[in-house]
């Protein structure tokens, strides 16, 4: 039983619908299910009573909750405690182009967060951590790079890669039909040529070599019109509004993830920073990167 399997149930519980619950714990329908049966299974009693169109708490459900609730606001005071015994040190935090949007507020009752407003690539970012000039990073690494740097990492986000292409049709679209750019400026996208060489590899997807830049903003625009192909969308582009005349597509069989990790230095003793990990990574769950049609890299460290 962990603390984040009794978040998942409170959350279901006041929801009383999974899909509701799931997008508000930010992870997929079919983990937060998964995650309720093992608590139940731990506990050894039912906790919902669920079909198709419904969700109700069973009477086991409805007496555990205010004590799990109970149990929770004493884990939230005991982490408030540790910050303030920590003195609330100053934690430094890089990352690339993504962070949860509570971040600041996840971390402010256990320390006080400065990001860092020096935006470079996942590598250089892991980089900046193991030589001491972060604490923390928001970043893409593989167990190697893990293991290279003397780094720890636990998931704190994940995006499913979408397609971009000309035209109406917005269906899914297989990654086998999908093109992968792959930019000659391998100091700026060394993480993204690596992750997007591997994905040509495993699925069939075609890979083109760039020179100008387009791996996101206008130049990837004029890509996309011009293939005659849908082009992967790379993690910088998730949240840029796209042209009229292009279309974001579903990419299917496999469903592509890029994963964002959370880095610390694997010999850090300050009570600041690793509250501060714990904090951030509390109740993230699997985000969908574990379902059977899932695609992430060899050597993510979270790939099964």
């Amino acid at each position: 039983m962990e603390l984040r399997q009794l978040r998942y149930f409170v959350a279901v519980a006041e929801e009383l619908h999974f899909g509701r619950a799931a997008e508000r714990l930010l992870i997929a329908g079919p983990s937060l299910s998964q995650q309720i049966k093992a608590l139940e299974r731990d506990l050894g009693v039912r906790l919902f009573d669920r079909d198709r169109r419904s969700v109700a708490l069973t009477p086991a459900g409805a007496a555990l909750l205010p004590h799990i609730r109970d149990l929770l606001e004493r884990a939230d005071d005991l982490r408030r405690r540790a910050g303030r015994i920590s003195g609330s040190e100053t934690v430094r935090l890089g990352y690339v182009n993504w962070v949860p949007a509570d971040l600041t507020a996840r971390a402010s009752a256990v320390a006080e967060l400065r990001v860092d407003t020096w935006i470079v690539p996942s590598h250089a970012q892991a980089g900046r951590v193991a030589d001491g000039g972060l604490d923390l990073a928001v970043c893409w690494v593989r167990t190697t790079d893990l293991a290279d740097h003397g780094l720890r990492a636990r998931l704190l986000g994940a995006d499913r890669l979408y397609a971009v292409s000309t035209g109406g049709d917005t269906g899914e679209v297989r990654a086998e039909d999908t093109v992968v750019l792959l930019d000659d400026d391998t100091t700026s996208w060394e993480s993204w040529n690596s992750f997007a060489e591997e994905l040509a590899r495993d699925t069939g997807a075609r890979a083109v070599r760039i020179s100008d830049g387009g791996i996101t903003g206008p130049a990837f625009f004029e890509h996309v019109r011009r293939s005659r192909r849908p082009i992967l969308n790379s993690p910088k582009g998730q949240t840029a509004p796209l042209p009229p005349d292009l279309v974001q597509r579903p990419v299917i069989a496999p469903k592509v993830y890029w994963t964002w990790s959370l880095v610390w230095r694997r010999d850090e003793v300050r009570a600041a920073v690793l509250a501060t990990v714990d904090a951030l990574t509390e109740g993230v769950g699997d985000l969908g990167i574990h379902e059977p049609d899932a695609w992430l890299p060899d050597g993510d460290p979270y790939r099964r």
